[in-house]
C-alpha cells in the first residue's frame, strides 16, 4: 500500500509541475503566433490522445515522468538557412517567424509559471493553514559548544544569519546549513540591545530552542501574498547556494537525489495531508524553473542566455560549434541523472 502511495504522489506532484511549466511555454506559444504540434504530459506512447481545434496533439504517455510541448520549428533554431529555405506557406506559424523577443517570452515563460504556481501555492497555504512555528529563542546553550564560545546566551533571539532575516527556527536551520564551511554572520537580540557574533562551521553549532516560545501564525490576504513570494524567493535562493557549495566543493554530490527522492518525499507529504503535498508542489516547481534557469545547453536558461548574446552582438548564432555544444549540454545532463540515481540506488541499498 506504501509503494502504491508512493507511486500515485509522484505523479500527482511530477504531473502537476510539469503540466503548469510546458502550459507556460504553450500559451506563449499561442500568444505569439506560433504553431504547438503537441502537449505531452509524460514520454512513450500516448495512452489517452485528442486533438484540439487548432491542430495540437493533447496526449498522456505511457512514462508520466515529465512531458514536453513540441513548437513547430523550435528544433531547428539554430538552423536559419533552413527555415529561409521553406515555402512561404510553411513558414506560417514557424518559431523563427517571429521576432526575438518574443522567442525569448515563448521560453522563459515555462520557468515563469513554475515561480508563479509556487508563489499561488505558498500564498495559498500562509492564508488558509495556520500553523505554530518555534520561535528563533535559545532555550540552552551546549557548553563548550561554537555557539557558547562565541557567546551566544539562553534567551537570545536569533534575528539574522549572513544577511538572511530569521524569523522561526526551521530558518536557522537551513541558514545554518546554507553557512557550509565559512563563518556565519549572526546577529542577536539580547533585550534592547542587538548583538553581532560569528558562529564557525561545525556540525553542530549548540544551540537548542526554547520550547515555550512557539507562535500560531496565519496571515490575511495580503500579508498571505507577501510571505508566499518571500518563500518562493527563499527556496529559490537556497536551492541556487546549494548548487553553488555543490561546484565549489563545500557540499557533497551525494545529496543530490534523482526521481526516487522525488517519490520518498510526495509520498510522505501525501500521508501527511493536502498542505502537505502542495508544499512539496510548490517546492518541487520552485526547483524545476530554477534549474531550467541554469545558463547551461539544452535547458531554458541556456537558450535565454543565447539570445541574449545574439540580440547585444546582433549576431546569430549557429553552425558546427552549436551543435557540439548542445550536444555536450545533453551529455552533461545525462551525467547528472546517472548520478543522481547512483546516488538514490546507493541510500536505498546502502552500497
Amino acid at each position: 500500500m506504501h509503494t502504491i502511495t508512493t507511486i500515485i504522489a509522484l505523479l500527482i506532484v511530477l504531473g502537476v509541475v510539469v503540466f503548469i511549466h510546458e502550459l507556460g511555454h504553450f500559451l506563449a506559444a499561442r500568444w505569439a503566433g506560433v504553431r504547438v504540434d503537441a502537449f505531452s504530459i509524460g514520454f512513450g506512447p500516448a495512452i489517452v490522445k485528442w486533438h484540439d481545434k487548432r491542430g495540437t496533439v493533447w496526449k498522456i504517455a505511457c512514462l508520466p515522468l515529465g512531458g514536453y510541448v513540441s513548437i513547430y520549428g523550435q528544433e531547428d533554431m539554430f538552423n536559419r538557412k533552413k527555415y529561409q529555405d521553406l515555402p512561404d506557406d510553411k513558414k506560417v506559424g514557424h518559431y523563427l517567424s517571429v521576432p526575438a523577443w518574443k522567442q525569448f517570452i515563448i521560453i522563459a515563460a515555462g520557468v515563469f509559471m513554475n515561480f508563479m504556481l509556487a508563489w499561488a501555492i505558498y500564498s495559498g497555504i500562509f492564508m488558509f493553514k495556520p500553523r505554530t512555528v518555534q520561535l528563533p529563542v535559545i532555550g540552552q546553550v551546549i557548553q563548550e559548544s561554537v555557539a557558547f564560545n562565541a557567546g551566544i546566551k539562553p534567551g537570545d533571539i536569533i534575528v539574522q544569519i549572513d544577511d538572511e532575516k530569521i524569523t522561526n527556527w526551521g530558518e536557522l536551520i537551513i541558514a545554518k546549513e546554507l553557512a557550509g564551511t565559512h563563518d556565519a554572520d549572526v546577529l542577536v537580540a539580547r533585550g534592547k540591545e542587538l548583538i553581532s557574533v560569528k558562529l564557525a562551521p561545525s556540525a553542530r553549532w549548540g544551540l537548542v530552542a526554547d520550547g515555550a516560545k512557539t507562535e500560531l501564525r496565519k496571515s490575511g490576504f495580503f500579508g498571505a501574498i507577501y510571505s508566499g513570494a518571500r518563500e518562493t524567493y527563499y527556496q529559490s535562493k537556497t536551492l541556487l547556494t546549494v548548487l553553488k557549495q555543490i561546484v565549489t566543493g563545500d557540499r557533497s554530490a551525494k545529496q543530490l537525489g534523482s526521481f526516487i527522492t522525488i517519490a520518498e518525499v510526495s509520498g510522505q507529504a501525501l500521508a501527511n495531508g493536502f498542505f502537505a503535498l502542495l508544499a512539496i508542489i510548490a517546492l518541487l516547481s520552485v526547483n524545476l524553473g530554477v534549474i531550467n534557469l541554469l545558463p547551461l545547453p539544452v535547458l531554458d536558461g541556456g537558450y535565454l542566455l543565447i539570445l541574449l548574446i545574439e540580440g547585444v552582438t546582433g549576431k546569430k548564432l549557429g553552425g558546427r560549434g552549436m551543435d557540439i555544444v548542445i550536444v555536450c549540454g545533453w551529455i552533461f545532463l545525462a551525467f547528472v541523472f546517472a548520478l543522481t540515481m547512483w546516488n538514490d540506488l546507493a541510500r536505498v541499498f546502502k552500497l
